[in-house]
């Protein structure tokens, strides 16, 4: 068994494809596929499940993926011990639904670049069942999403709640509906303001279509996440309904392009949950990123519970 071998598979793992790990590698696709197979028969175990669409971890391979994650880290440690110039550095890959981002990830990743600096951090946006997928075979380390309090949480990750917060109204501050203390399910429904929701899939287009019991705005937009809904109500196109610690902190928000006011419901919560798959084992760089978001997470909730 050669190291190489190990970073091939963690490269096709990441990837998602023999193709574009060879690419990557720089090598012949047939030459990685032979590599990969001759480590699956050194092992005894068909690692990747091969399809037309592509190479994914198998359910054996994912179940070794963490002690192969654990040897290439520690074949780093040893290269660093040993002066080696060119350290290869380990990447920490991190999926978040829009919504977690900016106020509390911003922050995390750029304290844990200076404690980690060989270390690439990747962030992918995507929908809570993406997310979910990919912690499962191994593609994201880390990931970022939202529950509506009282949902029940997957039984294959470990779940760390981060926040707590309210649903809001995001608006920009000459917005009608700015002058309003509170905003009602009416408010939301009446042509003052159009709505911008999020698309199907997203937590916050549960809560309004729960919050609205099944009834539709006159005139509504839909978008594919939070950054790009904040960005529309900057621009004078609407307004949305979003986690409180998705707007307070945000830098649209520091600047004044929008601001946010309390929804009549006075009962839901959001939660932000950080989630990891269940391991005997967690790379160091995948256990010191959770334990920095912790920390920005705390010093994020207790600035929210100062604001009105």
């Amino acid at each position: 068994m050669r190291t190489e071998q190990l970073e091939y598979i963690a490269a096709v793992t990441r990837l998602g494809s023999l193709r574009r790990a060879a690419e990557e590698l720089h090598l012949s696709q047939p030459a990685l596929s032979e590599t990969v197979r001759n480590l699956e028969r050194e092992l005894g175990v068909d690692l990747l499940e091969r399809k037309r669409s592509g190479a994914r971890m198998s359910a054996e391979g994912r179940e070794l993926l963490p002690h192969i994650i654990n040897v290439l880290d520690a074949v780093d440690r040893l290269r660093g011990a040993a002066g080696e110039q060119h350290r290869i550095s380990r990447m920490v890959r991190v999926g978040t639904v829009n919504a977690a981002t900016v106020p509390l990830l911003i922050p995390t990743v750029q304290g844990f670049r200076a404690t980690h600096p060989l270390t690439q951090v990747e962030v992918v946006g995507a929908q809570q069942s993406e997310i979910h997928r990919a912690l499962s075979e191994g593609g994201f380390d880390l990931g970022l999403v939202n529950h509506l309090d009282g949902d029940d949480l997957p039984a294959d990750f470990e779940t760390t709640e981060l926040l707590r917060g309210r649903p809001v109204l995001c608006v920009r501050p000459d917005s009608p509906l700015a002058a309003l203390d509170t905003v009602s399910a009416a408010d939301l429904l009446d042509e003052r303001e159009p709505l911008i929701a999020m698309r199907s899939g997203y937590v916050m287009h549960r809560y309004i279509h729960r919050l609205l019991e099944g009834r539709a705005p006159a005139v509504s937009y839909s978008t594919d996440g939070a950054e790009m809904g904040k960005l529309m109500v900057a621009e004078g196109l609407g307004a949305t309904v979003l986690p409180d610690f998705s707007v307070v902190g945000d830098p649209l928000e520091r600047r004044g392009a929008i601001t946010y006011r309390p929804l009549a419901d006075a009962t839901t919560q959001v939660l932000l949950m950080l989630q990891r798959r269940r391991a005997d084992s967690v790379p160091r760089a995948a256990h010191d990123l959770h334990e920095a978001f912790v920390r920005s997470a705390g010093e994020l909730g207790g600035r929210l519970s100062r604001r009105p």
